[in-house]
């Protein structure tokens, strides 16, 4: 059955799609996709030729599917049991979708780059086409200027681009894809439990959102239960003091009123900056949220091994997969693959590569009873979700505390096993817990890669980079501008060449404990720069017990759960500069202008002063000339004490870029756009000191229910 969303292009595509579906579905073609319907269709701006992939198209619509809950592929769904099913017995859902393709598909690469969406976003073309996003929301381009494009390189590289909605609770600004999915019970059978929000807020307020970030939250459906909670505290690791119940409830100010509302918390007195608030609280009848992870398995399934005629991808036209996932989507496809939906329901494999790109050593809330796919965990936020859990390296191993035994891919039968990547910049071992990808749960030795796996580290690199001259955000120093997206060009090319030819891509770069470049926290030599604090302690990665039904069925029993030991976190060590010795370095940190680091301190405006900023690293720029370093006891040599002139700069910079390009990790095309960069670098720092100031010195204070929209995480 054809469905509508929205109006046509023209007045016969219903029509036509309609009779394109009826011929698929009487084939057989079609499974677990029943319908795509296309509401808008055009050229990408400018409607240039991308080298041997010609013109590119973009489509936006909605999928739809139907899953057979007794299919053993759907049965790691949590609650698809439970789940209202149609007169097959199959569950309905949907999800958007936004397709960037070559209007000849037959002259593309016959890839498929899955852009997996954040928190509803998407990023490919800000990230690897370097395009411009012209104030939008989470940098995302409207695609209406060639601007928004950027420099071509995913479309020169003949790659096809889609995003599907997999989160039901994204914020309703009108831009973020999203899944419109089932809720488990009902009216007849109602599931009910109990729905953790914890929130720090930047300033005092007397409401907050029970969802994460602005996230469409689960609602108290009894708001008299015994067991809601309201609690603060201090710091982390400090014990909850109860806050009385008759302080606080389920209410919104609204204007001098208080107005119920069972998706806010109200407290009489308000809520304090930099305090810990969580409020435990009853609800009932849960989306079936691993519903997301199925729509991205079934419609890569399709476009792979079947065929969309109403989206022009012919039989045979993808021949290939790549899921690639930024942050909270790379602890997505760690999930995805870790709980086994890289088989579908007919026992092919999904995805044939999966770059999993500053995700840390976490997972998430992808597939769980009551699962809020948003919350993360940082040294400062979101507190103890099932992100940063066991197990953590692809390989098997025991966790000594709890007698565990699994790995992220050790459960993988070899015909499911894709090519993977993970990719991680410094913020990445300071505030993810990045260490515990390739160390024993010990962290006392490193542990031996899969041949199917590389790990690459972007030395000196913060979460994601920021634009030049940096502004400073949420922390004391300016954020960090080292851009290792160019190496992250290179990588996807070589991914490709790996699950298309078998080609090997370069050797895995991080630090490593026998090497002397993954250290504890006390022994970094971090040096004694002016004005500049280094962080006591990284974020922690806890044993948590969310109860007995937690591993099993996905259901957490207890909240808050029981926090246990710490694991071990070790980070990267630095030399003389402040700059890391091991991974991968870019050359601006090979030959360098400044202190880069995966770690920022909060501002007072922002957090405590001594903990690790949430997603933000540090630019701290070398003094131009001795003089200026000695005025202000720098003890690292300056700009004129390291290079004779900007030719003499740029010539070894030009060097190391070159010396990445031979060993696969920098393509060489780029690497002029990287010295014109680095030139920009070296005249902004050289320029008069009141000039240089005005850009690196900007202060944008975040707040936390803004964060993913203006603070551009």
């Amino acid at each position: 059955m054809q469905r509508s969303t929205g109006n046509r292009n023209t007045q016969n595509s219903t029509l036509l799609s309609f009779l394109v579906l009826s011929i698929l579905f009487a084939s057989g073609a079609i499974a677990e996709v029943t319908g795509i319907d296309v509401v808008s269709r055009g050229a990408l701006p400018g409607d240039r030729s991308y080298g041997l992939a010609g013109a590119y198209e973009k489509l936006a619509g909605k999928i739809y599917f139907e899953v057979d809950p007794d299919n053993p592929a759907n049965q790691i769904i949590v609650d698809i049991d439970r789940a209202r099913v149609n007169a097959d017995g199959r569950v309905e859902f949907s999800a958007d979708f936004f397709l960037i393709k070559p209007k000849d598909i037959t002259r593309g690469n016959g890839t498929l780059l899955f852009g997996t969406s954040n928190r509803g976003s998407k990023r490919l073309l800000t990230f690897f086409n370097h395009a411009k996003a012209e104030g939008r929301k989470w940098d995302e381009p409207d695609l209406s200027t060639e601007t928004n494009l950027g420099d071509g390189f995913l479309m020169r590289s003949g790659f096809t681009l889609l995003w599907v909605g997999w989160q039901f609770d994204p914020p309703m600004n009108g831009e973020n894809l999203r899944a419109y999915l089932p809720a488990a019970g009902g009216d007849d059978q109602p599931i009910e439990g109990l729905v953790r929000s914890d929130f720090v807020v930047t300033e005092k307020v007397f409401d907050f959102t029970l969802g994460d970030r602005n996230h469409i939250p689960y609602l108290a459906t009894d708001q008299d239960a015994a067991d809601n909670v309201l609690t603060v505290r201090d710091s982390v690791e400090a014990e909850r003091q109860i806050i009385a119940r008759k302080r606080w409830m389920f209410a919104r100010v609204e204007g001098d009123r208080v107005v119920p509302d069972p998706g806010r918390v109200y407290l009489d007195t308000g809520f304090e900056p930099h305090r810990i608030y969580e409020v435990v609280y009853r609800s009932e009848n849960p989306t079936v949220i691993g519903l997301g992870p199925a729509a991205v398995r079934d419609i890569v399934s399709l476009l792979k091994y079947e065929s969309a005629e109403d989206l022009s991808i012919a039989p045979g036209s993808i021949d290939r997969a790549i899921g690639f996932g930024l942050s909270q989507p790379g602890r997505f496809l760690r999930t995805f693959l870790y709980q086994g939906f890289n088989a579908d329901e007919q026992q092919r494999k999904v995805f044939d590569g999966v770059m999993a790109h500053i995700a840390g050593a976490g997972r998430g809330s992808f597939n769980l009873r009551f699962g809020q796919a948003s919350r993360d965990a940082h040294a400062f936020l979101n507190f103890f979700y099932p992100t940063d859990i066991f197990p953590f390296t692809d390989i098997e191993q025991t966790d000594p505390e709890s007698g565990k035994k699994d790995g992220l891919l050790s459960r993988i039968p070899q015909e499911y096993m894709p090519k993977f990547f993970q990719t991680n910049s410094s913020y990445e071992y300071w505030g993810r817990a990045a260490s515990l990808l390739h160390t024993t749960v010990d962290g006392l030795e490193d542990v031996p890669m899969m041949d199917n796996a590389r790990i690459y580290h972007f030395s000196g690199g913060q979460h994601l980079p920021e634009k030049y001259p940096p502004p400073r955000k949420n922390g004391q120093q300016p954020n960090n501008p080292n851009d290792y997206s160019w190496a992250m060009r290179a990588l996807l090319l070589a991914m490709n060449r790996w699950i298309t030819d078998g080609s090997l891509p370069p050797q895995s770069r991080y630090p490593r404990i026998d090497e002397g470049t993954l250290v504890d926290p006390a022994e970094v030599d971090f040096p004694d720069l002016p004005g500049v604090d280094f962080p006591t302690t990284p974020h922690k990665a806890y044993r948590v017990d969310y109860g007995p039904k937690f591993e099993r069925r996905g259901i957490i029993s207890k909240q808050p759960p029981e926090v246990g030991p710490a694991f071990p976190i070790l980070v990267p060590q630095v030399n003389a500069d402040g700059n890391e010795t091991g991974g991968l370095p870019m050359p601006e940190i090979s030959v360098p202008l400044a202190t880069y680091t995966g770690w920022n301190l909060y501002s007072d405006a922002y957090g405590p002063t001594d903990e690790v900023a949430h997603m933000s690293g540090s630019y701290i720029p070398f003094a131009v000339t001795r003089e200026e370093r000695a005025s202000s006891a720098d003890p690292r040599p300056s700009i004129a004490e390291r290079y004779t002139s900007k030719e003499h700069y740029l010539g070894l910079l030009a060097t190391a870029a070159l010396e990445l390009a031979d060993e696969g990790y920098l393509l060489d095309e780029d690497v002029p756009e990287i010295l014109k960069r680095a030139a920009q670098h070296w005249d902004h720092l050289m320029s008069p000191a009141t000039e240089r100031s005005e850009s690196p010195t900007q202060e944008t204070v975040c707040t936390i229910s803004k964060m993913g929209d203006d603070c551009g995480f």
